[in-house]
C-alpha cells in the first residue's frame, strides 16, 4: 500500500545510502573512524534527521560523533545536491552501541559455555 512507506521513510532510506558514501569519500577529519550508518529517522515535517552510527571500537565513538556533527552542515549541503529535495533535513548524529553490547554479550556467553565445558570435563550433550 502506498501509505505504508511514507515520504519521510523514503527520504531516510535515501539519506542513509548517500550519507554512507559521502562520509567514506568526502570527509577527511581524523576524528571520524570508519562509522557505519545504522539508521536514519526523519521527522514528519522533513526538517530534521537523526542519524545513528556505530564504530568498531567504542573508544572511537565520541571523537567520531564530534567529527560528524562538526561536518553536519557540509554533509547537509552535499545531500541537498544529491537527493534533489526542496529542503534537506538538518542532520544530528548519535552513537548507537547496540552491536558493541551484543558482542560483549556473545563473549560473556562463550566464556560461560567454555567454563561449563571445562568443569564438566569436556563432556557435551
Amino acid at each position: 500500500m502506498p501509505g505504508d512507506y511514507s515520504r519521510s521513510d523514503r527520504l531516510a532510506t535515501q539519506i542513509q545510502r548517500e550519507l554512507a558514501q559521502l562520509i567514506r569519500d568526502e570527509l577527511k577529519d581524523p576524528r571520524i573512524v570508519n562509522p557505519s550508518i545504522l539508521d536514519v529517522q526523519v521527522t514528519r515535517d522533513l526538517s530534521q534527521a537523526k542519524v545513528y552510527f556505530s564504530v568498531l571500537d567504542e573508544a572511537d565513538a565520541e571523537p567520531t560523533r564530534q567529527g560528524l556533527n562538526a561536518a553536519a552542515g557540509f554533509l547537509q549541503r552535499q545531500l541537498g545536491r544529491l537527493i534533489k529535495a526542496r529542503n534537506t533535513p538538518k542532520l544530528r548524529f548519535f552513537f548507537d552501541d547496540t552491536d558493541i553490547r551484543g558482542r560483549r554479550m556473545d563473549e560473556l556467553i562463550d566464556a560461560v559455555v567454555a567454563k561449563d565445558r571445562q568443569r564438566s570435563g569436556g563432556e557435551q550433550d
